[in-house]
């Protein structure tokens, strides 16, 4: 996994893969999507293809067309400007997925993981997992309304896999 941890606003980089750290909010939610191999590549094409987010509203502007180790992005929201950039990526027979961290400038601290899975009985099933703490002021201020909207949006990711 390549983990490039320039201009993260976190020291944790990589932990989405495995135990979440303390210190932080923590969000893991799973919608199941589908059955098949066909519902999985859907699934996966449009994550890995940044798809997922522009269907849950955002704007995306990224330095590759799929998510890749090192690629920044740069999400776009009411107005906002949500820098990222793409930690490792999940790519396995069942399993695909991607990581990216919060970069300088975006409302949150962290890192946030998409991931799609095909398990043993044809379901397939997205999950976000994340971790998390207020990165700017306003977060810092506005800290209960910045945790419903990181709730919304998890929601708007998830719904976005069935469209």
């Amino acid at each position: 996994m390549a983990r490039d941890s320039r201009g993260l606003t976190y020291r944790e980089v990589g932990a989405t893969a495995g135990e979440l750290p303390a210190g932080y909010r923590h969000l893991r939610e799973s919608t199941a999507i589908g059955r098949g191999e066909d519902a999985f590549l859907a699934a996966s094409d449009a994550l890995m293809g940044w798809d997922v987010h522009r269907r849950a509203g955002l704007r995306v502007e990224a330095e590759s067309p799929i998510a890749v180790p090192g690629t920044t992005v740069e999400l776009r929201w009411f107005g906002f400007t949500i820098p990222c950039r793409v930690i490792y990526v999940v790519d396995e027979p069942d399993r695909r997925g991607f990581a990216y961290g919060t970069l300088t400038g975006h409302p949150e601290s962290g890192e946030e993981r998409f991931c799609v899975e095909r398990h043993a009985d044809g379901a397939v099933v997205a999950t976000i997992t994340a971790f998390s703490r207020p990165g700017r002021w306003f977060t810092r201020v506005g800290d209960p309304v910045a945790r419903l909207v990181q709730r919304a949006m998890t929601r708007r990711y998830l719904d976005a896999f069935a469209d």
